[in-house]
């Protein structure tokens, strides 16, 4: 792999660290983090937390991407819903529930004997827009490519120089995101939003949200794919009427 796949001031942080412990989603920027820590040649190790508000693809993907470079991962399993603020799912939600899965990640590789906790926040990610931001300053998680100026653009330029196959993958949010402050969220929506979203993969739809109402679903999809949308609606509607009584459309601008 080529050194400019890791600049030099991230590089050099990475080496101060020594030994880091990788918050690891499997998305574009924990991806790439974790790449930047093993070529920097320190003690790394990555921990994904899998709950009710991952896919199960989710967490292959990441086992598969870990296993390709070669990083040390551990699953850690963490009951969400058995947190009332969280199954709640008031405004501050994302707190709460940022709160518990670090202070699992904090446990285990504190057990490893990682003091260092640092997740793949980027400079251009709007931390106004990131409730969970409060509990990662509060545990003191630090965010190298944020330190180092590196932004989503960057991100996905220096991860396709390095040959990662994370380049170009959508962003994405957790399944708890489809459902409106203030409905409660149960097992059963979650369920059906992640295996809707699922299949309408599957058709080739990209940069999709399959939102819950109490209506039944909003299909979130991006403008250039409004052809294709319009090739297979019938398709498109007989997954989502399986999971939901009624089905609306709305545009949405994909992030960078």
């Amino acid at each position: 792999m080529e050194k400019a796949s890791v600049p030099d001031n991230l590089r050099e942080l990475l080496i101060g660290y020594g030994r880091l412990a990788v918050a690891f989603s499997g998305g574009c920027d924990s991806s790439y983090l974790l790449h930047a820590a093993i070529y920097s040649g320190i003690k790394v190790k990555a921990y994904t937390v899998r709950s009710a508000f991952q896919t199960g693809s989710e967490i292959d993907r990441a086992k598969e991407f870990a296993e390709s470079i070669g990083a040390n991962l551990e699953v850690i399993d963490v009951d969400v819903l058995g947190i009332p603020a969280v199954r709640s799912n008031h405004e501050d939600r994302c707190y709460h529930c940022k709160r518990a899965v670090f202070e699992s990640i904090i446990r285990c590789a504190r057990c490893d004997g990682f003091d260092i906790i640092a997740d793949g926040t980027n400079a251009t990610d709007d931390p106004n827009g990131r409730p969970g931001t409060r509990a990662l300053n509060e545990l003191r998680v630090v965010s190298p490519l944020r330190i180092c100026g590196i932004g989503k653009k960057e991100v996905r330029k220096l991860s396709r120089e390095a040959d990662l196959p994370s380049w170009d993958l959508p962003s994405d949010s957790c399944l708890a995101t489809r459902i409106p402050a203030g409905i409660p969220i149960s097992e059963d929506i979650l369920r059906n939003t992640g295996s809707a979203e699922t299949e309408l993969r599957s058709l080739g739809l990209k940069e999709i949200r399959v939102r819950y109402s109490k209506g039944g679903a909003v299909l979130e999809t991006i403008a250039s794919q409004a052809e294709l949308l319009d090739s297979i609606r019938p398709k498109v509607e007989e997954i989502l009427l399986k999971y939901y009584p009624a089905v609306t459309y709305s545009l949405r601008t994909p992030h960078p």
